[in-house]
């Protein structure tokens, strides 16, 4: 069990930080995202700190367990928060969004067995 929850930890926490730094430095795919999303971009810096904040907690979750649960529950919120977005401009193209949200649920189901929680 200890392979899976550390497999599902490090490649979501890798993934989250990869779009975070995406964000923070301006790469033309989140910016694309924002504009057709109707989100300003200037909000594009504040997202990438949430979506850095998740990563980093998801792997601070080794040492505090509690903190990598609380992490993994945060990013599934962000991207159901993501999910409203596109459904607001009623833009159904949810590929690249369900890989980013079932990461984090992954992530939150996994830490929750491994942890003894479920």
């Amino acid at each position: 069990m200890f392979a899976t929850y550390l497999v599902v930890i490090i490649l979501t926490s890798a993934v989250n930080g990869l779009a975070a730094m995406a964000n923070f430095i301006g790469h033309e795919y989140p910016k694309s995202q924002a504009d057709k999303l109707r989100v300003p971009r200037s909000w594009m810096r504040p997202l990438g700190a949430l979506l850095a904040a998740g990563a980093l907690g998801l792997l601070a979750g080794f040492a505090v367990p509690a903190l990598g649960t609380l992490a993994a529950a945060c990013l599934v919120l962000y991207f159901l928060g993501a999910l409203c977005a596109h459904l607001r401009v009623r833009d159904y193209q949810l590929g690249p969004w369900s890989v980013f949200f079932c990461l984090p649920v992954a992530a939150l189901a996994v830490s929750l067995v491994y942890h003894g929680a479920w």
